[in-house]
This record gives C-alpha cells, sequence and structure tokens, in this order.
C-alpha cells in the first residue's frame, strides 16, 4: 500500500492500495486503511518524557538519552550485566530486531533478551524444526492455497485476524476444494467451512491424534512417502492408535461421525494442508499438538509436495521476521542457535569481537518478565522495553505489572503513551511505519521493503536513532548506524549460511520483485565479506534437484503453481518459495514424527472453576491496542471488552445480554459485558484480549508454560463466571 495526502482523512493521509502486490492484492482490512490515524499528532508521543516528582513530563532527547544511559548502566555496574533486560516486538522491522539483539549482547553484554512473539509461533517454530529442520510459517505461498485440495484449518479466525487472507480460502472453494474448520466457536472462519470441528477447548492435541488413528485404520496412509522420506514412523503409529475414536470424542466433544467425514475429507483430494493459529499453539503443550497436525500431514504423504504441506499463520506484522534475527533468547542472526559455537564464532566475526564475549542463551518472554523486580542474585532490575506493551498482553497480566512497578529503572520506546509505557522512568517516542524505511518477512518467509512515505513529527526518532544514541552513550562509538540499509547489509552478512539466509537480498531487488524468500543465499560472495554463503540448511538448490517423485511433482509444478520458482536473471539466487520439494532441512533429508500423546491441560475444570476460557481478537481491534484503541473508527466497531457466553450458561447465571459479567481464575478476574451467541460451547466463555482496565482479560489467563516453546497457555483455563455488580461500563481504554 501507499499514502497520499487526503485533508478530510484522519491525520491528513489516506492509504492508496497496491492491487499488483501478489500477497494480498491491495486488500486491507479496516486496521490498515484506518492506519495513517494513528500518525496524527493527537494520537501519538511526539517528544520524549522522564519522570520527575513521581510524572512523567516533557524532556529533551539528550537528556532522555542520557537518562537511559545512566539507568541502564547503574544497575548492570551494581548487579551484572544480566541484571539488565530488553523486552522487543514482533512488529519490530528485521533491522530493528537485528540492532536490537546485537545492542544487548555486545552493549549491554546482557543475555536476558526476548520479545513478544514468544507468544505467539514459538509452539509452531518448536514443531517445525523439530520435524521439517527448519521454521518459516509456510513453506510455500499463500497463492498454493486456492490451488490445493483440502485445508484444514486449526485456530484460527482468519476472517477478523487477517481479512485479506481469506480470499485465499474462498477461492479454494471456489475451485472445488474444500474446507475443515477446527474452532471451539463458530467464528466468521467457520461459517465459511464444509466442516467445522468444535473440540473443548485444549484438546486439540486428542483431535489430531484421533483423526491420524482413523487414516491408519481405514487404509488412507502414505506408505511409499512414509518409507521414502520420515523416520520415527512406528512410534508415532502407536501413539496415535491409542486414540480410538470414542475416546477422542468424550475427551474433545466431537461426534465419531464428525472425526470420519474429517478424515475422509482431508484425504479425498491428490493434495491438502494444515494450517494451524494461535488456537492449537497457545497451550502448555503447543509444541506437541503442533506436532500431532504435521504428522496428520506426513503420514497422509501432504508435506514436501507440490500443493501439501503444513504452515503456521503469523500473529504480528513481523511475527516470521522477529524471530530471526537475534531478539529471542536463544537465537543469534539468520535463525542461528546461541548455544551453537559455529554460529558463535560466525556472528561475532561479523560484528568484530570474540565468540567467547557473547552471552549465552537468556529466558523466555513470560519468565523474563516474571524476573523483573526481584531483589535475587539473578533477579532483572532494570529494563528496556520496545514495541510491546506486556501490561496488556501478558498472561497473568497483573502479577506482570506489578512485577514492572517493582523495577529499578523502567526505558520505554513507543509510539504512543501504552499502558507499560506510563510505568516507565523514561519514554522515547519513536517513529512508525510510515515514517520510516525497513524490510518485514510476512508468513510466507517474503522479505518486503517498507518504504518512508511521510516525515515524522520533529520530537520524534527512530528506534535505529534510540540504540545508535544509547550505544554511543555507553561506550560504542561505532557499530550502530541508523541507516536502515547499512544495517540490512550487515544483517545479510550475519545471516550468510544460516537457516534464514538473507546474504543474496538487497533492497533493490527486493523491490524489483515484490519480495524475495529466503533462503536466498548470494551466490557470488556476500557483500563486504568476501566469502561465498550457502544456505545451511540443504535447500539451496531446492528447486533444482529431483524429487523423490519427480514425474507427480514435476507434472504438478508445470501446471498448477506461478512462475515464481524461475528467475530470469544469472548468477542470482532465486529464492526458495516453496521449501521441501526434494528433502527437508534435517540432516538427512527426511523429516520427523513426533511420537505425542494427548495430556490434560494445566489446569482442568474443577468446582470452583467449572468452565474454561479461551481468548483471542475480533476484527476492529489489534493486538494490546495500545494503537488500534486510539482510531475512532475502530472504537466504534469495537468499543470494549465482552464476555461471550452460550445461552444455556446464560440461562443457569440469570444474566441477559449485555449483563456485567465476572470471569474469574485462580489469578484474577476481568469484568465485562455479556453477550450471548449459540456459536460457542456450553462449557466455555471467550474474552477479546485487546483492552487493559477491570476489562482486561490477562488477568485472567495461565502463565503454565509449553516445555519446549515456553509458550504461555492463554487459549485455556479454568474459571467460574458470576454475575457482577452493577457498575459503570467497562472502560475500553481509548486513551
Amino acid at each position: 500500500m501507499g499514502l497520499r495526502p487526503a485533508p478530510g482523512a484522519a491525520g491528513g493521509l489516506e492509504v492508496v492500495e497496491r492491487t499488483a502486490f501478489p500477497v494480498n492484492r491491495g486488500a486491507l482490512c479496516g486496521k490498515g486503511r484506518t492506519a495513517p490515524a494513528v500518525l496524527a499528532t493527537g494520537a501519538r508521543l511526539t517528544g520524549p518524557l522522564v519522570r520527575r516528582g513521581g510524572e512523567l513530563v516533557p524532556a529533551e532527547w539528550d537528556e532522555a538519552l542520557d537518562r537511559v544511559a545512566e539507568g541502564l548502566a547503574a544497575v548492570r555496574e551494581r548487579h551484572g550485566p544480566d541484571a539488565v533486560g530488553v523486552f522487543g516486538g514482533g512488529g519490530l522491522t528485521n533491522e530493528k530486531a537485528y540492532a536490537l539483539g546485537k545492542f544487548t549482547r555486545l552493549v549491554l553484554g546482557s543475555s536476558q533478551i526476548d520479545y513478544n512473539g514468544r507468544f505467539c509461533m514459538s509452539s509452531a517454530a518448536a514443531a517445525g524444526t523439530r520435524a521439517f529442520g527448519i521454521d518459516r510459517g509456510l513453506p510455500f505461498p499463500l497463492a498454493d492455497i486456492p490451488r490445493t485440495g483440502c485445508v484444514l484449518l486449526v485456530g484460527s479466525n482468519l476472517a477478523e485476524t487477517m481479512p485479506p487472507a481469506l480470499r485465499y480460502l474462498t477461492e479454494l472453494r471456489e475451485n472445488g476444494g474444500t474446507l475443515i474448520v477446527v474452532d471451539p466457536r463458530r467464528t466468521r472462519t467457520a461459517e465459511q467451512a464444509d466442516l467445522h470441528l468444535a473440540p473443548r477447548p485444549g484438546t486439540d492435541l486428542a483431535l489430531a491424534l484421533g483423526l491420524l488413528h482413523l487414516v491408519v485404520a481405514e487404509g488412507r496412509t502414505d506408505e511409499a512417502f512414509i518409507g521414502e522420506r520420515t523416520t520415527g514412523w512406528e512410534e508415532a503409529r502407536a501413539a496415535a492408535m491409542a486414540h480410538w475414536p470414542e475416546l477422542v470424542e468424550r475427551i474433545t466433544g466431537v461426534p465419531v461421525p464428525l472425526l470420519r467425514a474429517a478424515a475422509r475429507m482431508f484425504c479425498a483430494p491428490e493434495a491438502a494442508m494444515v494450517l494451524t493459529a494461535r488456537g492449537p499453539e497457545q497451550q502448555s503443550k503447543g509444541t506437541d499438538t503442533v506436532g500431532a497436525w504435521i504428522n496428520l500431514c506426513l503420514a497422509t504423504g501432504r508435506a514436501g509436495r507440490a500443493l501439501s504441506g503444513y504452515g503456521c499463520l503469523t500473529g504480528q506484522g513481523n511475527g516470521q521476521g522477529g524471530r530471526e534475527h537475534g531478539q529471542k533468547a536463544d537465537q543469534l542472526p539468520g535463525y542461528r542457535m546461541l548455544a551453537d559455537p559455529d554460529a558463535r564464532a560466525h556472528v561475532a566475526g561479523v560484528w568484530g569481537v570474540d565468540p567467547d564475549t557473547l552471552p549465552g542463551p537468556g529466558r523466555s518472554a513470560y519468565e523474563l518478565l516474571d524476573a523483573l523486580g526481584r531483589d535475587t542474585p539473578d533477579g532483572v532490575r532494570a529494563l528496556l522495553l520496545m514495541a510491546s506493551n506486556p501490561v496488556v498482553s501478558a498472561p497473568r497480566a497483573a502479577h506482570v505489572e506489578e512485577r514492572m512497578r517493582a523495577l529499578d529503572f523502567l526505558a520505554v520506546c513507543d509510539v504512543v503513551l501504552s499502558e507499560s509505557a506510563r510505568l516507565a522512568d523514561v519514554v522515547l517516542p519513536v517513529t512508525q511505519w510510515a515514517e520510516e524505511t525497513g524490510t518485514l518477512t510476512n508468513l510466507e518467509g517474503r522479505v518486503l521493503l517498507r518504504r518512508k512515505a511521510v516525515d515524522p513529527p520533529p520530537g520524534c526518532r527512530s528506534d535505529l536513532e534510540v540504540l545508535r544514541g544509547l550505544a554511543a552513550r555507553l561506550g560504542w562509538e561505532s557499530g550502530f548506524p541508523a541507516e536502515p540499509e547499512k544495517v540490512f547489509d550487515e544483517l545479510r552478512r550475519a545471516s550468510a549460511g544460516g537457516k534464514a539466509d538473507y546474504s543474496g537480498i538487497t533492497y533493490a531487488r527486493i523491490a524489483r520483485e515484490d519480495g524475495v524468500f529466503w533462503p536466498c543465499p548470494a551466490t557470488e560472495g556476500v557483500v563486504g565479506d568476501g566469502s561465498g554463503a550457502g544456505d545451511g540448511s540443504g535447500l539451496e538448490s531446492a528447486h533444482h534437484r529431483e524429487s523423490a517423485h519427480p514425474q507427480e511433482d514435476a507434472h504438478r509444478l508445470e501446471s498448477a503453481l506461478p512462475a515464481e520458482n524461475v528467475h530470469p536473471r544469472e548468477n542470482v539466487h532465486p529464492g526458495t518459495p516453496r521449501l521441501f520439494l526434494d528433502r527437508f532441512a534435517t540432516p538427512d533429508g527426511r523429516a520427523r514424527f513426533a511420537p505425542v500423546s494427548h495430556r490434560a491441560s494445566a489446569e482442568e475444570p474443577s468446582e470452583e472453576y467449572p468452565l474454561l476460557l479461551t481468548t483471542g481478537r475480533v476484527l476492529a481491534q489489534y493486538q494490546s491496542g495500545a494503537q488500534t484503541r486510539r482510531v475512532g473508527e475502530l472504537n466504534a466497531a469495537a468499543p470494549g471488552p465482552f464476555v461471550q457466553l452460550h445461552p444455556r450458561l446464560a440461562e443457569r447465571l440469570g444474566a441477559g445480554e449485555g449483563d456485567r459479567l465476572a470471569v474469574i481464575s485462580r489469578r484474577g478476574r476481568a469484568v465485562a459485558p455479556a453477550r450471548i451467541s449459540g456459536d460457542i460451547r456450553p462449557d466455555t466463555v471467550f474474552m477479546p484480549f485487546h483492552w487493559p482496565g477491570e476489562g482486561r482479560v490477562n488477568t485472567v489467563t495461565n502463565p503454565a508454560l509449553d516445555p519446549v516453546s515456553r509458550m504461555p497457555e492463554f487459549k485455556v483455563c479454568a474459571v467460574r463466571v458470576e454475575r457482577a455488580e452493577p457498575g459503570p461500563e467497562t472502560d475500553g481504554g481509548a486513551a
């Protein structure tokens, strides 16, 4: 999209769609269309703030940066480098995510960095890496979805969370394909489905195992594919066979006839896909749950073949790129692992430091937040927070707010004065999407260039300028350029040879090709280091090797796939739109089955807490709502939180539409008006998570962590629901 002046529009600008752009073809949701409203001076921060006498008051940039540098340095001197933490965001550009990780590890010398993307795709990333050897949201372009035969969509309300992508599912059905939606609610997306399965929250793992049981029992496995391209089948098969249909019905609440229909529908066409989102992933068993859905793809030969595969739908603007270049606790740029000596040596070489000076892996996001302000040897006493609002978005949010208030020092970089920024000692106003240039990587692994369109207010600086200013004050006069393209060129060198290899990607090439898919190694050496670069994953020539099914895949590719697998320029790597067509990114090229079994959620219903709570988004708000709650049109469409509940439950409570209800867990309570609907299970209530105040549902949610991904269990916890005392309307937190 682009921008143009529009005096009558919010912010004096309006969005101009680019219909030729291959991903969304110019389509935007209301949030994208109204995004210029947050550019307006009245909606956003326009100058630094520092705390004096308990109040945040305006300050000059030099004073604000001095205060931040002094605050971080003082804590580091008193308590050591790991007493200083950094918390980033999945909305940061690749350049900013890279610079933030570098700043933390070099300038601060701290291992304590993670980001809110840990709450997004981490379970899918862990399961994908375990199965395929690499994590990329989709191993194929979105444009392949309408060409497959069946899509099994698990835990995604795409119609409200990613509306422009819904057209791919619409086109799938127009082309004769089928859509199965798994969701405990009958959402706008589920209404589009040929088959809707509504499992009890927290039972997606049992559901996937039950479908695999039926696939085996009905002789629908692809034994040739299993034998040629996978390992671990016998153990996974045995685990699935312990989940017979009647048992799965008792666990999930999905009737056996619907289970059988889903298995038949998924296996009937030649090609099919499984796509997951936060529903199965935001669980204390999310990695195993995604692994079970991947098992279904592998057992039926629906992976590593044209128009088939497993994919994950991202939840943030740079959800994919944000975790590839160093702001995640255990990773270095290029999706290298921080504990890998070779990875450390490569990145340290690019940075010009001794590998032994790089700290090791740090805490995951919730564990980092839980450590804030603790007067213990491993407590985190100062925090630099960038592009995140954990006071609203973190699980057990009241506890997280308490921990943030206990910090010795808190600095926040943000566009608006979010609920988290209100707690800060220093708030630094930074530029946003239209006011800066940078790259993002979408769920397809397509690296995109977002160009600066307008000048920011004079009092705002980019995050890269902030990091440069802080680095200089902390003794690093060089190594932190503020020019995005310079940072990207360094990122290319740092990523060279890694799984997410960007070394063959340039700003000019992204602009020319409307994005480039990683891995894309430089074929004639990486700019600036004189070395060649393979992608390190066995995928560098994925389009050019022989497939395990050459005649079948060649026919499909020729007849069904767009021509973007071919690059016209000589001696330039074409990028990799489609992974795994000939081999997976594991050492032996085979995908790994996961031998997983169903287990209970961290909290199951009890006499005191007899119901299940699940959470999610609504169409007109986004993430913690810090920006969208400042847009009048969006607030009018979704002015505040609500409690969705089934009519039978409402009758039992004596509650009517709009009555104030309290949703109570072991951690606290959230209060919001009732929304009575037959589109939700009678044993389940739903609340959206975009609001602070008494309607903050994350006060209630459970921080129980997946043992592999460290993802909190946002999607299911035990609650009771009561009529709340009459009071004021729930505050939507618009300011």
